[in-house]
């Protein structure tokens, strides 16, 4: 089975897809600009969250979070967790509800060994470090592939994470009777309630529009049809059967779990692209782009832009080769592509400063495109910065920096 829509590969296969050329990825619009923002993050960088102006960007295959700080990449990794990390395990979805961050990964009794379980834990951030672990799920369903990543807080603060099936194929696939908890679902983590979506067969993305409330995600299909999807609670998103627009005989024969209701996706891409990441810009210096939906992919390097119709319901396209809403093979796609040369992008985030900000996966690196008239206005004395992390009593505190590291380490109960 064709696996081109995964986004994790491990590190021997990256080569292959979103190849970058060196140089900086360029942007379709002669207003903006691209800057890469931090760089050197080492062991595939997947995912990432603000707390206040920094970023906590999550390491896959050795299970550190690193702290960027100023645009700086701080020598000291604020958590250091054991990791399984074969295909796409790994550390993989991290969310900040103010100083409470929620992380989920893989987790074992060593960097690189077999899978206990893929969990959710909660931390406090400090300012320092990541502290005071509480388990807050534990989901034993795990493989080396489609276990998800995706996650986002919502208005009220509710956390939800996006499952992928696990290799498994029962009742939340569409496909028996048999109930494997936990798969091919989007769930929220920080409370016991109802899925909020059911039959996803892989997903590295959800969004929230912040205009509306409501959600968004990406979803990787398997030799065909990609998709995004407005994701409303109770809804089925049709795997295992289907993936992209479904046939009247499909939706008839479609075998369904409990009340969840089918729709269609609001795009498909015909030939996988592997998208990952996806944001909503709501800002005044990206105040053009307050009708888009930006989403990344992995296969190519490309930073699409699609236009919200009046609703922000579905997408609206001024070509006719899209109008349909699915991007088939022979069709150009020049419309919706707005950036190009980003590698194995995996994360979209709008930063506190209002600007787009991109984690790329194949680079180590962490991309900003911010408006052509800022980058004056930017200051590019960063002396200092790369210790910032320890801060003017670095010297003196160097044991206690030492003995920080090493609980960090230590497994958690």
């Amino acid at each position: 089975m064709l696996r081109l829509a995964i986004a994790f590969l491990a590190i021997a296969f990256l080569p292959a897809f979103g190849q970058a050329t060196g140089d900086l990825p360029e942007v379709r619009d002669d207003g903006f600009v691209v800057e890469k923002f931090a760089e050197g993050i080492p062991n595939s960088p997947t995912t990432m969250a603000f707390v206040g102006d920094d970023i906590l960007v999550l390491q896959k295959t050795d299970g550190q979070v690193r702290l960027v700080r100023d645009g700086v990449v701080q020598p000291i990794p604020v958590l250091d967790a054991n990791v399984a990390n074969a295909g796409e395990q790994g550390m993989l979805g991290i969310e900040a509800v103010g100083t409470t961050v929620y992380l989920y990964y893989s987790e074992s009794d060593r960097d690189g060994g077999e899978a206990i379980a893929k969990r959710v834990y909660r931390y406090e951030w400090n300012g320092l470090g990541l502290v005071n672990p509480v388990l807050v799920r534990d989901l034993d369903e795990t493989q080396f592939y489609h276990n998800g990543g995706g996650m986002v807080a919502a208005p009220d603060g509710a956390v939800y994470l996006a499952l992928g099936d696990a290799g498994r194929y029962g009742a939340l696939q569409n496909h028996s009777d048999e109930l494997l908890e936990d798969t091919s679902v989007i769930m929220r983590v920080d409370k016991d309630e109802p899925y909020y979506s059911i039959g996803i067969r892989n997903s590295f993305g959800l969004a929230i529009d912040p205009a509306t409330g409501r959600l968004w995600d990406t979803e990787n299909g398997d030799d065909d049809f990609d998709e995004i999807n407005l994701v409303e609670r109770g809804s089925n998103s049709g795997w295992y059967p289907i993936m992209g627009p479904a046939s009247e005989e499909e939706i008839v024969g479609l075998r369904g779990y409990k009340d969840y209701q089918y729709s269609d996706p609001e795009f498909s891409w015909e030939q996988v692209v592997a998208p990952t990441g996806l944001a909503f810009v709501q800002s005044e210096p990206l105040e053009k782009f307050s009708d888009s939906l930006f989403v990344g992919d992995c296969n190519h390097g490309n930073l699409y832009r699609f236009t919200l119709n009046e609703d922000r319901d579905g997408l609206a396209f001024a070509g006719a080769q899209l109008s349909d809403n699915v991007a088939n093979r022979e069709d150009s796609q020049e419309e919706i592509i707005f950036g190009t040369g980003f590698g194995c992008l995996t994360d979209i985030e709008v930063g506190p400063d209002g600007l787009l900000y991109l984690v790329s996966l194949s680079e180590g690196a962490i991309f900003r495109i911010l408006p052509e008239g800022m980058v004056q206005q930017q200051t590019t004395d960063s002396t200092g910065s790369a210790y910032s992390y320890y801060g003017l009593g670095a010297i003196t505190a160097a044991g206690i920096a030492v003995a920080a590291y090493a609980l960090r380490k230590r497994r958690r109960m």
